[in-house]
């Protein structure tokens, strides 16, 4: 197979950064913004009252900080957490994609972001073009999805997929680099 011109490749490529995630750039964050950060995480339904009481500052003190993490887009939002296996997707499927010569990659990307079993979709350097985490209920889900949805986006020319066979519980992902940032600012 002869490797795609710069200029296919170009073309495949020009409308990524239309679909995908922008980089940021990041914020200053001090001892309090940090401290309040990991309560959130400890508990996302803590009210300001409570903040500011186990914190040792005033409510509007946590009520402007709060404001200033949800506008520079550290705090997202706040949400459930879920199980999804006690719901029945019992799953989690991850898909590598390989793309056809000259294919709209970020076409494809977005496509595949409607597709509501879909968690994630990455575009990844290698041998590969995407890697998508996809949870299912089970194997008939899984063909059903493939053929009916992920096989008929144009340009999608393989696919290998990779079941779970076993997974770690939840790790305590935000809390941890919380109190790696804690460690960074007081050294």
């Amino acid at each position: 197979m002869t490797p795609p011109s710069p200029s296919t490749m170009g073309a495949a490529l020009s409308r990524v950064r239309q679909v995908a995630a922008p980089a940021v750039d990041p914020i200053p964050l001090d001892d309090l913004d940090l401290a309040i950060l990991k309560e959130l995480i400890a508990d996302g339904r803590a009210s300001q009252r409570t903040l500011a009481t186990t914190l040792r500052v005033s409510a509007p003190t946590i009520g402007e900080r709060m404001a200033r993490l949800e506008r520079s887009g550290v705090v997202t939002g706040y949400s459930a957490q879920i199980d999804w296996a006690a719901v029945g997707f019992t799953e989690t499927v991850y898909l590598s994609i390989t793309a056809s010569e000259g294919s709209d990659v970020a076409d494809m990307m977005a496509q595949l972001w409607e597709i509501p079993e879909v968690q994630d979709v990455n575009m990844v350097t290698g041998d590969l073009d995407l890697l998508v985490r996809i949870r299912v209920r089970d194997n008939n889900h899984m063909r059903a999805l493939l053929l009916d949805k992920i096989w008929q986006i144009p340009g999608t020319q393989g696919t290998s997929t990779m079941t779970t066979v076993a997974e770690m519980p939840a790790k305590a992902f935000a809390h941890d680099l919380i109190a790696q940032l804690q460690g960074i600012n007081v050294g």
